[in-house]
């Protein structure tokens, strides 16, 4: 999958090979391949606006199919000369004209156009191929008309289907996802970021009836969005432009007013921070209930799943509401950048993306001062980032252009390290330069290339020009030197400090030391300055006082320390932690346990980074300690150490600052008294169904326990009322639980049962199923048999997901805690299985899975021994 960009590195050495046995073998070039034969559209025509119209049918036809019709002609210049119109289309099937086209052609403001040779779909690269007799004139513009029809299917991409059931009847809609490469599904078109025009649609509804919109921005066509529903919307009697779409019952009850509320807040804290008023007179934000990704930036129409833009304070939690403005937040700043202002290929999406997943916590910090919420960046975006990218399958931020072609690899930069690693280097650059001149760059780019499309070095560009004007900052080298070093390799550095000498060393970070790296890098995977891999500072010359570097977690790198300064740390969070900052505290906790799997410090200093978290009463150390000791306890599950780890995980008593975290503490370790609470608690709703008493902030873990240690009825009940839920962000916590059944006498028959379930959409929608399988995979059990339900059904999941998130992307949700030589095993065998069939993408997948379950063995052969020690003289 990532091959691409390994193939870029070493391009230039094999064309040295290849043009060298061509001097001396005279040997036989390759013929070039045709225009229609390459995935990326040749540079030789520009789209200027479109006419569509479609008329979706929301009944099933005699065949029993969803369809739609529709027409379309597109305006373009003839940018160079050309006998061919290549155009994308995909899955459409198109009239035929008299002459037994699939298009006409025509020439504008007097132009005549050539006659049409031949027309005919190139299936593999996804175009409508028309063939001139003659040229077209460079400079001239041209109509080619199409008419077509497509099916609505619940494929979750480009016009689709989405139903729901409202007072028993089942509702149809009509709606899209274009991004990346989908929009060629829904009319033919010019389908990549740089091929921006202005979309005149009509939407037919029955015959007779129909809604013509305004003409768009000048746009590109995965942020061009329509749908056709029953549902109704609110909006603000001061903001009438601002509405919230959704099922009709979801508005009535109240669920879109959170959003409608804070929507205007974001809009007037982006336009301040971007200094440029809202590109567009109206903002629609819609919430669907079959919805691939979380939302969609959709250029005025944003699309949402329920999860991600409905909110219900008496039944939605604490974290459901930092999820919704989060995610609103970043579909609003995408309003400026990425959509006014859009990336020229798909190898700048990180840009794109990890800019906005930055922002949004500044924007949601705006909409919510008192919830300390871009400390949860910390949590969220980038400790998740620097996992992901110490692995030694991680990749760089940017490839080269023409190392990202295919749909397939397309879809496959939308992962943890373009949103994630994105955004915490661009944090990084932003706490280097300072917000004000990071912000005044981004003004400038925004001003200067508003309505086109840019690479990654035109915004570097814009931010030096604010800095030169700025000497005081005196950076080491360029915007583009420095953040080259951080966007062009893979990985980031451990900073070692020794207090002993005031010595700084860096190095390339691995969890993995061992990991061997397929992947040169010209920058030798030094960061920060060009030319130093090591440097003295006497002020980090001590023998008493304690040094802590990355004060509130500027940089993306790990720190370690000198073994006299570990204990100093130690020493202080036990003294009084207070004296260290709340997110530096879960930076050392993080820091500590990803240094120890690197076998650069002992576990024991890790395990002991936990000891003092009786007296922390701040969430974002907890939660840095909690994550980190349950991927311990994923780890040794298998193993004799887990009892004992489990008996003493935490100090349970400790976590009585929170409730959430106490009850899923004490039923994880098998406390009786939280067991029977959350069985109480279950059984009073089952009691009565309409009056569920469980605080919603305790919903998941409650729901969880008491279906874990229930029977059959526990689990009916849930299933039950997961099928009538109403309320998304309640469906997806019990979801959540129906795959924590752990009793003996029911797990048999009903996990497979549940797992059987998400191979019909009337049973488990679409973009569900990954959720569902990760769950399933959480205990040992479940993951046994989640692995070989996958293995039996591989076959159905690559044809039914091969959009936003794939087979491998549930495959890898399913294995990665696997860490057995069984499962090793097993994992080889598969790969051997599908590289057969010809699955190279998921082949990618399956090695890394076999990378990590042969790390996870090693850890715990090497590991478990030390963490029972330190286990039993801590309970000693």
């Amino acid at each position: 999958m990532w091959k691409g960009c390994i193939i870029a590195t070493v391009a230039a050495v094999t064309a040295a090979i290849i043009i060298a046995f061509f001097i001396f073998s005279k040997a036989a070039v390759p013929p070039e391949m045709k225009p229609w034969e390459k995935y990326r559209l040749p540079a030789t025509l520009s789209p200027q606006y479109y006419n569509v119209t479609l008329w979706p049918r929301l009944e099933m036809d005699t065949n029993g199919l969803y369809i739609f019709t529709g027409h379309s002609g597109v305006a373009f210049v003839c940018m160079n000369k050309t006998r061919w119109i290549l155009i994308h289309s995909n899955k459409l099937n198109y009239i035929l004209t008299p002459d037994g086209h699939h298009a006409m052609l025509t020439g504008m403001a007097g132009t005549k156009a050539p006659a049409i040779k031949k027309t005919w779909l190139q299936v593999e690269t996804q175009y409508l191929v028309v063939e001139l007799s003659e040229k077209l004139q460079v400079g001239k513009t041209y109509w080619l008309f199409t008419e077509f029809q497509g099916e609505l299917t619940d494929s979750l991409g480009g016009f689709y289907r989405s139903e729901y059931y409202e007072d028993g009847v089942k509702r149809v809609v009509a709606t899209t996802q274009m991004q990346p490469t989908d929009a060629r599904k829904a009319f033919p078109c010019f389908d990549e970021p740089a091929m921006k025009a202005v979309f005149h649609m009509t939407l037919i509804h029955v015959p007779g009836t129909k809604t013509k919109f305004e003409p768009t921005k000048k746009m590109s066509t995965y942020l061009l969005a329509f749908i056709v529903s029953d549902f109704d919307f609110i909006r603000a009697p001061q903001r009438e432009k601002i509405r919230i779409w959704a099922r009709r019952k979801a508005i009535n009850s109240g669920q879109g007013d959170y959003s409608l509320n804070i929507t205007g807040l974001l809009l007037d804290f982006f336009q301040y921070y971007y200094n440029t008023s809202y590109p567009l007179h109206k903002s629609d934000q819609v919430a669907l209930p079959d919805f691939s990704a979380g939302a969609m930036e959709n250029w005025g129409l944003v699309t949402y799943r329920e999860t991600t833009l409905l909110y219900d304070p008496e039944v939605s939690s604490n974290e459901d509401k930092e999820d919704v403005v989060i995610v609103i937040s970043h579909e609003l700043a995408h309003m400026w950048f990425g959509n006014l202002v859009t990336m020229k290929w798909w190898n700048d999406v990180w840009l794109n993306e990890g800019f906005a997943t930055y922002v949004s916590y500044l924007g949601a910090s705006e909409a919510e001062p008192t919830w300390s919420i871009k400390d949860l960046m910390v949590l969220d975006v980038i400790q998740p980032a620097l996992l992901v990218d110490s692995q030694g399958s991680s990749h760089p931020l940017s490839c080269l252009e023409d190392a990202i072609n295919t749909p397939k690899e397309i879809s496959a930069l939308f992962n943890s390290i373009t949103y994630k690693k994105g955004a915490a280097v661009l944090r990084m650059l932003s706490e280097v330069l300072s917000e004000p001149v990071f912000v005044k760059g981004l003004i400038a780019y925004l001003n200067q290339f508003a309505y086109g499309n840019t690479v990654y070095t035109d915004l570097w560009g814009q931010i030096q020009a604010v800095v030169d004007l700025n000497p005081e900052l005196n950076l080491p080298a360029t915007i583009n030197e420095i953040m080259n070093r951080w966007t062009l390799q893979m990985g980031f550095p451990v900073v070692t400090i020794d207090t002993q000498t005031g010595r700084i060393t860096q190095k390339l970070f691995l969890l993995d030391p061992d990991t061997q790296l397929g992947r040169p890098s010209s920058y030798e995977y030094v960061h920060y300055t060009a030319h130093h891999k090591s440097n003295t500072h006497l002020s980090m010359k001590t023998n008493n006082k304690w040094v802590l570097a990355n004060l509130n977690i500027s940089g993306f790198y790990r720190v370690n320390y000198d073994s006299q300064n570990w204990q100093r740390l130690l020493s202080q969070l036990t003294t009084d932690h207070t004296a260290i900052p709340i997110i530096n505290r879960a930076q050392i906790i993080d820091d500590a346990f990803s240094l120890s799997r690197a076998k650069i410090i002992s576990t024991t200093v890790a395990l002991s980074t936990t000891k003092y978290l009786s007296k922390e009463t701040e969430y974002v150390p907890w939660e840095s300690a909690v994550r980190n000791l349950n991927h311990f306890s994923d780890m040794l599950e298998q193993t004799e150490v887990y009892d004992a780890m489990q008996v003493n995980k935490f100090q349970i008593k400790a976590y009585l600052y929170n409730q959430i975290n106490a009850i899923s503490l004490g039923c994880k370790t098998g406390v009786e008294g939280c067991m029977n609470l959350t069985s109480m608690w279950y059984n009073k709703w089952m009691e009565n169904p309409s009056k569920n008493l469980i605080h919603p902030n305790l919903k998941a873990t409650v729901y969880c326990y008491a279906i874990s240690i229930g029977g059959d009825a526990e689990w009916e009940f849930g299933w039950k009322m997961y099928k009538n839920a109403t309320i998304a962000a309640e469906a997806k916590k019990l979801m959540s639980a129906l795959s924590c059944t752990r009793n003996k006498t029911s797990i048999s028959f009903l996990h497979p049962r549940y797992l059987k379930y998400t191979l019909d959409p009337n049973m488990i929608r679409k973009q569900d199923v990954a959720f569902i399988m990760a769950h399933a995979a959480s205990s040992v059990v479940g993951r046994t048999q989640a692995w070989n339900f996958i293995r039996a059904n591989w076959h159905h999941f690559v044809k039914d997901y091969d959009g936003f998130y794939s087979f491998g992307y549930i495959m890898l949700l399913v294995t990665r805690r696997f860490s057995t030589e069984t499962e090793l095993n097993q994992l080889q065998q598969f790969r051997d299985e599908i590289a057969s069939a010809g699955l190279e993408s998921t082949v990618w997948t399956v090695d890394q899975q076999i990378e990590r379950t042969k790390a996870n063995m090693k850890w715990v052969a090497e590991n478990k021994e030390q963490i029972k020690k330190w286990l039993t003289e801590e309970s000693a």
